[in-house]
């Protein structure tokens, strides 16, 4: 039983996951808090117009995050595509029904070569073509200047460490694209904490920002945010569900936009300092656990995989094993255990304690003291 209900896992025979790894979309996301389960559990006990629901939540959450305007979509992805589909289309009642068979050539989208990746894709479903600019190892002003034209209709930007290595610096860019006249889209799907983020990319320059509802914002996790100027926000809302638009199959539920404010009210009122020590103390008992493991060398790194604002214990190998055989003998531990990779790092792995829950600390210890013998 879990809080009086029948554990639903165990009713369909499914393990549940300790994990120590990010809040990836594959292993369901944050955990939820209970103000924001009691939103959810609000909102379904009653009916009501979902425009003017959805109207007030994005007016409260621009209002708390420092924005102009605020769009609840379903995930970061799809505020992304609804962005795309604003700055090519417009907001013209025919213009919306015909997205994303366009009726304008002026349908460029410039990223960054360095910053190519699965999420680009977006673009292509909201009917715009990508153009790169520069090369896989960097890109020059005026390189970026060089691929802007009257075709173009926007810049897309990646935040996230990953993204911004051989990449232009936001900054930059942001100054590029107000030269040209050019919209500014910033994907920062996992740029939280800090919740500063959510104004900071539109303070300085963003037209529009996209996060993810279910990362580091924890609400639900089939929820995201289009966050920016009011002019730019009310045109991707015209393409947005539950309108009959390119966004009418990005459906968000009424408890679900619920939940999402819930969790961006208690994200900005959050003591991120203390929630850092925390995190902080957390690192420290499993490196202390992990202290006579001589063949693995642990340490606490100050940031998230894409630079958030909380540390990981980061552990790198010295035996035979590599962190692939590592990560898969967590993964057999009952229960099993996700922890984290990096592709550049082939001995290494990395313990997160973002998502642990208070009764998991001792069991990871405990494997991990195992695993690592």
């Amino acid at each position: 039983m879990t809080d009086g209900h029948p554990d639903i896992y165990a009713r369909l025979g499914i393990e549940k996951i300790i994990n120590a790894a990010d809040t990836y979309t594959v292993l369901g996301g944050g955990p939820l808090a209970v103000p924001v389960l009691e939103a959810m559990a609000a909102a379904s006990a009653g009916h009501v117009r979902i425009v003017d629901l959805f109207d007030a939540i994005g007016a409260r959450i621009a209002e708390i995050s420092g924005n102009e305007a605020a769009l609840v979509t379903s995930g970061a992805g799809a505020a992304v595509l609804l962005a795309i589909a604003a700055t090519i289309a417009g907001g013209a009642q025919g213009a919306v029904d015909a997205t994303p068979d366009h009726r304008t050539e002026r349908r460029e989208v410039v990223v960054l070569c360095a910053q190519r990746n699965q999420y680009d894709r977006m673009v292509r479903i909201a009917g715009g073509v990508l153009r790169e600019a520069g090369y896989s190892d960097g890109t020059t002003d005026w390189q970026l200047r060089d691929a802007i034209s009257e075709r173009t209709a926007a810049i897309l930007w990646f935040a996230g460490t990953q993204f911004e290595n051989y990449a232009l610096d936001f900054t930059t860019v942001a100054a590029i694209g107000r030269e040209a006249g050019v919209p500014v889209i910033v994907d920062a799907a996992a740029q939280i904490p800090p919740a500063s983020n959510l104004g900071h990319y539109t303070r300085n320059g963003a037209t529009a920002v996209a996060f993810s509802g279910g990362k580091g914002l924890r609400g639900p996790q089939a929820t995201g945010l289009l966050l920016g100027r009011r002019s730019f926000v009310e045109i991707a809302r015209a393409h947005a569900f539950p309108r009959a638009a390119i966004g009418r199959a990005m459906k968000v539920s009424k408890e679900d936009a619920c939940g999402l404010l819930a969790a961006v009210e208690i994200a900005v009122s959050l003591d991120e300092a203390a929630e850092y020590r925390r995190y902080q103390a957390i690192c420290e008992d499993i490196l202390a656990a992990l202290a006579d493991k001589a063949h693995a060398q642990a340490a606490i790194v100050p940031n998230g995989h894409l630079g958030q604002f909380y540390p990981r214990v980061r552990i790198d190998l010295s035996g035979a094993e590599d962190a692939a055989a590592i990560a898969e003998a967590f993964e057999a531990n009952r229960p099993p255990i996700a922890v984290g990779r990096d592709a550049l790092l082939p001995r290494t792995v990395f313990i997160n304690p973002f998502n642990l829950m208070a009764d998991e600390l001792t069991p990871l210890i405990e494997a991990a003291r195992r695993i690592l013998r």
